[in-house]
């Protein structure tokens, strides 16, 4: 069972120094994570100043306002306002500016390589009695509230190695190359910290309990 603690990540300044980055997860792994050299990346951004936002030419991009109220996006001439916990879809080349009414916020970021791969983002709200899986594929990021995290009881004592194909789960790292920690013993219930993302499995799937609200981020592999 992987877990990337947020704590723990690089913050990386944008180039207008209207904000931070921290990447989550990208795949394949590039020197920097604002250099476009992945075929996807997750992050996290905090905004704190109005501006444009980076060109992402060839690429697909969904925004999630995940703290803050209001993200004012402009995008190729057209406003759109961006409230919390609502995913937003658009090109990655776009011309793209970001006001903050409403103050500084807190922006998921998932980006995909068109014609390689697709990203979604669902935001739910999780339960004490009944958990959420994470599968193959998958990340899991605790935006708001308390969770514990376990392996699935099938799989609680599998290998955490997941097949390859460039998909969260298949050996790709949070920023700084390290791998992401291990549990301490196999089946024992972890806690979760705000912004830190599990990595799905289909092999002893992880499975998240609490109280409070999960983006669930999907990357899919384009195929034909």
């Amino acid at each position: 069972m992987e877990i990337i603690r947020y704590a723990e990540l690089r913050a990386e300044p944008w180039r207008n120094k209207g904000g931070v980055t921290r990447e989550l997860a990208s795949h394949p792994k590039a020197a920097s994570s604002q250099d476009g050299a992945w075929d996807w990346r997750v992050s996290i951004a905090e905004v704190s100043k109005a501006g444009q936002f980076s060109a992402f030419p060839g690429m697909d991009r969904v925004l999630t306002v995940v703290d803050g109220e209001l993200l004012l996006l402009t995008v190729d001439g057209s406003e759109h306002p961006l409230e919390k916990n609502r995913p937003f879809r658009f090109p990655g080349d776009a011309d793209v500016t970001g006001a903050l009414p409403t103050g500084d916020i807190r922006g998921l970021n998932v980006i995909t390589r068109n014609g390689a791969f697709k990203g979604y983002t669902s935001i739910i709200e999780l339960s004490k009695k009944r958990a959420h899986p994470v599968f193959e594929g998958q990340l899991g990021i605790l935006l708001q509230g308390q969770a514990t995290v376990s392996p699935g009881a099938a799989g609680a004592d599998a290998s955490d190695a997941g097949p390859g194909g460039g998909a969260p789960g298949s050996g790709d790292t949070p920023d700084g190359g390290e791998a992401p920690e291990a549990a301490p013993s196999p089946g024992e219930p972890e806690t979760l910290g705000r912004y830190d993302a599990v990595v799905g499995s289909d092999s002893g799937t992880p499975e998240i309990l609490g109280r409070g609200f999960l983006a669930v981020v999907s990357i899919d592999r384009v195929t034909g």
